[in-house]
């Protein structure tokens, strides 16, 4: 640094001198928010109402003490709440944050602010400081002796070659999407990916999904988080527990740099945009899971990041007068969504992921939170929700809400939408589960699943692709250990089983968890029970109206070996296990062939509640026999006929029984001549169980089919 002058601090107007460029601090800009690189210098922005000072840090890159120390001057850097400053002759590749200050007089409760720890900017693009991944928190601060903390904002050049590329907007209706961890997607030593748990190998991952059929990645947090916070080893193996899914934000705009390759100075953004530009080359859409409802700095307790140590009483919800935190998330804090300045970081942000990063939606967690107010009650109108409904710029983006949180509020159904917002349907989710385990009443519940939801989404102006459907997701059980576990197995969080959730809605087949202590036939009979119920279970998800959505993993027979709150395992147990595509290859090619089904047929994608007569999609239900469909408490079977007459007319059959004895079902009569011929089966071995396009059999006996117990059959007409 010999060509650089250190020896004092800047203020307004001061000049320096900066790799043999003049630096000069002048007056700058409110707006926009953030560091934004213009011809010249860079302009830095922040929001602050109540801080009484604030301090400009400069860094060169990987440095832990500041290059320089801009003091902001209230009269001349400050217009309203916003403190600003324009660094005339500073250009990229710099690190920066702040220092805040309060008046002596302010309660430390509810104005925490450390004038000598470094805030990080809420808005930006990239952090420096946490490429590392893994590294305990105290660790990582003992390591680089800085008393300014870890991490820093850093101003990157934005400039990215994306050729033509821009978001697929692919209609919800041909929308099928799989849900994945970056890391967890190719860290596994199975993967054979050259750059295993990054942007890049999960680029190098593309064509398994390609050939799976998806249409859509939903990515686990992807934005800057901390993940060495748990202070928690794993009981049985002594390692560290981290925050492995990344649902404890520091910053909503930053692409996490240890998910990157080249995670220095910036590369985390080029590697995140070129992978989406790979995924948008390959036809699938990219979906971030965000998480807007609370950040990792927790409750009182909890480490100052950036939004506690710049505007506390802004950014969270806050008891007035003690300055307690209110806990809607279940993570200690609450982000204070609805307030004006935080609606706008928000907005901010979700325009920069679809502009510049070019995502293509968003999955909001937890986001009843986002319809609460700064006192915690839930509003009938919410400014936030009703903002992204009409936003203009995400006209085009697909917005699902998870739309329940932490402290009861469930609002499946009745979350504010304007007939904008898709939700996650667990109602779906938990009446699929309890009628293939055979609970008795689940027939009439079914039937409105196989439909589109039409109880739960018609009475709120929305249609079957309001509903995202789905049976396991990152949250719970797997496939697998939903018919492998009747409880959960949670011990190796370290949190003696008592984390998770214990309404699982599972079943073991007979014998709880890994049958290879059992005698050989008891064995094979559970394991062979288990393959059809993930089958039954697939079938029906996929064959249903609405959005589908697949946890990854599902489709090879992945195990957490009972875990429903695999959110702390950085390890085999939660990462894909390649080598299952050999051994579960049945399975996969179930999957495979389902999708593809679904996808060949508009019944199963067709996007109304209502069916006129010209109707080109019709649906109805049956019975055992043909218009017969049994409601009762105690049947355990349906029966759907769907129809097409677009183009010439196409019949589906589609038969489910979860009683545990097979069911004779007559066939309805087919017009013009056509016999019914068999697509899948799910009580027959693999190949047999599902016939790829244009190899399905005629069936011996076209008046008449036997659906063994606890299986899932569709006819076809020919």
């Amino acid at each position: 640094m010999d060509e650089t002058k250190t020896s004092g601090a800047g203020g307004p107007g001061g000049i320096l001198e900066y790799r043999g460029q003049r630096i000069e601090v002048r007056r700058g800009q409110p707006e926009p928010l953030g560091a934004m690189l213009l011809r010249g210098g860079i302009n830095f922005a922040l929001f602050s109402r109540h801080a009484t000072a604030v301090t400009l840090a400069i860094f060169e890159p990987g440095a832990t003490d500041p290059l320089f120390l801009f003091p902001l001057d209230r009269r001349q850097n400050r217009t309203g709440d916003v403190w600003h400053a324009f660094i005339a002759g500073l250009c990229s590749g710099v690190g920066y944050g702040y220092l805040l200050d309060r008046s002596p007089n302010d309660n430390p409760r509810l104005y925490p602010y450390d004038s000598a720890r470094l805030m990080l900017d809420p808005c930006a693009h990239a952090i420096v400081g946490g490429e590392s991944w893994g590294v305990q928190r105290e660790e990582r601060e003992r390591t680089t002796r800085s008393p300014y903390g870890l991490r820093q904002g850093f101003v990157t050049d934005e400039d990215f070659d994306w050729g033509d590329d821009q978001p697929l907007n692919r209609p919800m209706s041909d929308t099928v999407i799989y849900e994945l961890h970056v890391r967890g997607f190719t860290r596994h030593p199975s993967s054979g990916a050259a750059r295993p748990g990054t942007y890049a190998g999960l680029t190098e991952r593309i064509p398994y999904l390609v050939d799976l059929g998806v249409t859509a990645v939903e990515l686990l947090p992807v934005y800057e988080f901390e993940e060495a916070d748990t202070g928690r080893r794993n009981p049985r193996t002594g390692e560290d527990l981290l925050n492995y899914w990344g649902y404890h934000p520091i910053n909503f705009f930053s692409p996490n740099a240890s998910y990157a390759v080249e995670n220095k100075n910036g590369g985390q953004v080029r590697e995140f945009k070129a992978m989406v530009r790979a995924f948008h080359r390959a036809g699938i859409e990219v979906i971030l899971d965000v998480v807007f409802n609370h950040t990792a700095e927790g409750d009182q307790r909890g480490p100052s990041f950036s939004f506690r140590g710049i505007d506390n009483p802004t950014y969270y919800i806050i008891d007035p007068l003690t300055g307690e935190y209110y806990n809607y998330s279940g993570c200690g804090n609450t982000f204070n969504c609805n307030h004006p300045v935080a609606r706008e970081l928000i907005k901010d942000c979700l325009h920069y992921w679809v502009t510049e990063m070019h995502v293509d939606g968003f999955r909001f967690d937890l986001a009843s939170i986002l319809g609460r107010g700064s006192d915690g009650a839930v509003l009938s109108n919410p400014p936030l929700l009703e903002q992204i409904a009409f936003d203009p710029v995400l006209a085009n983006t697909k917005v699902i809400a998870e739309a329940w949180d932490a402290a009861g509020l469930y609002q499946v159904g009745s979350f504010p939408s304007w007939r904008r917002w898709a939700e996650w349907n667990g109602k779906f989710r938990d009446d699929l589960r309890r009628f293939v385990k055979g609970d008795p009443g689940l027939v009439g519940a079914l039937a409105n699943r196989l439909a589109g939801s039409p109880d739960v989404y018609r009475c709120s102006g929305r249609s079957p692709l309001h509903s995202i459907n789905f049976i396991t997701c990152h949250d719970g059980f797997t496939l697998r250990d939903l018919v492998a576990y009747n409880g959960k197995h949670n011990e190796q969080n370290g949190e003696d089983n008592r984390d998770g959730g214990n309404d699982n809605q599972s079943w073991n087949c007979g014998a709880e968890g890994e049958t290879a202590g059992l005698p050989s036939a008891e064995a094979a009979r559970i394991e062979g029970l288990r393959l059809r119920q993930q089958k039954n279970l697939a079938a029906l998800l996929l064959l249903s109206r609405g959005v589908p959505m697949l946890l990854g993993g599902d489709e090879l027979g992945h195990t957490q070996r009972g875990n429903n709150n695999a959110y702390c395992q950085d390890n085999e147990l939660s990462w894909m296990d390649w080598r299952q595509r050999e051994t579960n290859a049945g399975l996969l090619r179930f999957f495979r062939e389902l999708i593809r089904f679904r996808q060949s047929f508009i019944s199963f994608r067709y996007g109304s509640f209502e069916e006129p007569p010209s109707c080109e999609c019709r649906l109805s239900f049956h019975g055992a026999e043909p218009g017969r469909p049994d409601w009762s408490y105690e049947s355990r079977s349906l029966a759907a006929w769907l129809t097409e007459t677009d183009g010439g007319r196409e019949d589906i059959y589609l038969m489910a029984n979860a009683w545990w004895e097979p069911i004779d079902f007559t066939l309805p009569e087919l017009p013009d001549g056509r016999r019914w011929r068999l697509k899948l089966d799910t009580s027959l071995a693999s190949p047999d169980d599902i016939a790829a396009a244009g190899k399905e059999r005629e069936l011996i006996d076209p008046w008449r089919y036997t659906v063994g117990p606890r299986s899932v059959v569709a006819l076809v007409a020919g």
